[in-house]
């Protein structure tokens, strides 16, 4: 479990259709071999560290909904180690699996900070509401404005200094996490209705018991 609040950026060494080798200092700090990580959002293990790199995996799951098989050497990520029991939620439930990715369709600098809007896939809209959190690239963010096909989100400087999306530029592909608590909420609402609606159906007859 994560919160989506970045600790580090990375900087990948080595990059191949299943394997990465990121650069980093921070987040090695009482980091061992099986620990989870997440990397722009998605949620891998270290398989091997030294005092500067460590190595994660790909599986192909990961790389059909993610980002990651488009990073190269120099690419910088947004990284985040797992939360502790009793640490503090500074963002919002962040479980690491990536939804899908998102399309950067609009930058728009505001003063001191930037918005960006976002074409994601429709499957997802349902779970994107105003006011409510998703997690962009692993970084826990809150909806400003939503329409049928994409939603917005804003930028504070400290974001902007301290995460990737400072260099994100227009047609970026992006890593999606909806709130885990909406996937929940829609689940049981569906469940609710469909009881719901073969209840009636019993009540008034249009339903055969069977002998």
């Amino acid at each position: 479990m994560f919160t989506g609040i970045v600790e580090e950026i990375g900087t990948i060494k080595e990059a191949d259709s299943h394997h990465l080798l990121i650069e980093a200092k921070k987040i090695l700090r009482e980091t061992i071999i099986g620990n989870s990580i997440a990397v722009s959002g998605a949620c891998l293990t270290v398989t091997s560290l030294d005092n500067n790199t460590f190595s994660v995996d790909i599986m192909p799951e990961t790389l059909r909904h993610t980002n990651l098989g488009k990073l190269r050497y120099g690419n910088q990520v947004n990284l985040e180690r797992a939360l502790p029991i009793g640490g503090r939620i500074g963002g919002h439930i962040v479980l690491g699996h990536v939804d899908d990715t998102g399309e950067i369709a609009e930058i728009t600098s505001e003063e001191a900070s930037y918005t960006i809007k976002i074409a994601a896939p429709p499957k997802l809209m349902p779970y994107i509401a105003n006011k409510g959190f998703i997690a962009v690239d692993g970084i826990s963010l809150t909806i400003t404005s939503l329409d049928n096909s994409s939603f917005t989100i804003s930028l504070i400087p400290y974001t902007l200094k301290n995460t990737t999306l400072a260099n994100r530029r227009r047609g970026d592909k992006v890593n999606l996490e909806v709130d885990v608590i909406a996937r929940y909420i829609e689940r049981l609402n569906k469940r609710n209705s469909q009881h719901l609606s073969f209840e009636f159906l019993k009540e008034y007859g249009f339903t055969r018991e069977e002998n």
